[in-house]
């Protein structure tokens, strides 16, 4: 399904800024993934209109990602997407928001905060499949080697749900492909894999995680699928352990994105939550 939410912009630092922006009260933000193609469209399109009925709801695209300038810094990397949302986050006065984020949404977000606690006033923080130890398996492969078509698209989406439904769709294939070809989408992910040849590789991806997740002393809710391709079995747990306030929810029979497999049940579980931390 297409989503139809209003589109708004705003400059972040001469850096024109795609969102939406729906509901009233409290704001909750929503931070997207970081896949070939991803955005905050899809990414929220089953989250959005079900919490902006009790809630202020505002989900930007990173810097890079969707309807955002298509930039990419190769000095600073996923640090200056942080910089970029953290700016948006202070002019859009959004510094105690309740944070949902998604896979990579979720990991960059929580990894900046435990490592800086002190920096950030956010009033809870929901983790969607990230944080923690990202392995380096033939399902993360197949999400890096997105080549632009519909059978590298199928592989991508078959590594992120456990429905084979979602790739084999030929309608949402066809959205997800033509989402990815924007132009400058494809090559501001892509451009991750430039390397130095002068550079020792560093790889991100089974590279042991050192974050101080204990650093997170906000309500803090996981949710993961118990058929994630993309993380290790038992990942929620060992991450819910390091994390003092957290609490954990898991959703039977799905994959990466838990949120858009079973949007009612997920839906629910972060609508609980928010009653209970917002209180």
């Amino acid at each position: 399904m297409a989503v139809t939410f209003s589109s708004k912009f705003v400059h972040i630092d001469g850096i024109r800024t795609h969102y939406f922006d729906e509901g009233r009260g409290l704001p909750v933000l929503l931070l997207h993934s970081g896949e070939f193609g991803a955005c905050a469209e899809l990414s929220w399109e089953f989250t959005l209109s079900r919490l902006a009925e009790h809630y202020r709801v505002i989900a930007p695209d990173w810097l890079g990602y969707g309807e955002t300038d298509k930039l990419y810094d190769f000095g600073g990397g996923q640090a200056r997407m942080m910089t970029h949302m953290r700016r948006f986050m202070q002019i859009m006065e959004l510094e105690e928001s309740h944070v949902i984020g998604n896979s990579m949404g979720a990991g960059l977000f929580s990894r900046t905060v435990a490592s800086d606690p002190g920096a950030y006033r956010i009033s809870s923080l929901t983790l969607i499949a990230g944080g923690g130890f990202n392995p380096d398996n033939e399902h993360r492969r197949a999400m890096m080697s997105y080549d632009g078509t519909t059978e590298s698209m199928k592989s991508m989406l078959r590594a992120m749900f456990n429905d084979p439904k979602w790739s084999e769709d030929p309608e949402y294939l066809r959205r997800r492909v033509e989402l990815s070809l924007r132009p400058g989408a494809w090559e501001t992910i892509a451009a991750a894999r430039f390397k130095n040849p002068t550079v020792p590789v560093r790889e991100f991806f089974g590279r042991a995680d050192d974050t101080p997740y204990e650093n997170l002393n906000m309500p803090t809710l996981i949710i993961a699928g118990d058929e994630d391709r993309l993380r290790l079995p038992g990942w929620e747990r060992e991450l819910a352990d390091k994390i003092p306030t957290s609490e954990l929810h898991v959703v039977h029979g799905t994959g990466h994105c838990p949120h858009i497999e079973r949007p009612d049940e997920v839906n629910e579980v972060i609508l609980d939550f928010l009653s209970r931390v917002a209180a």
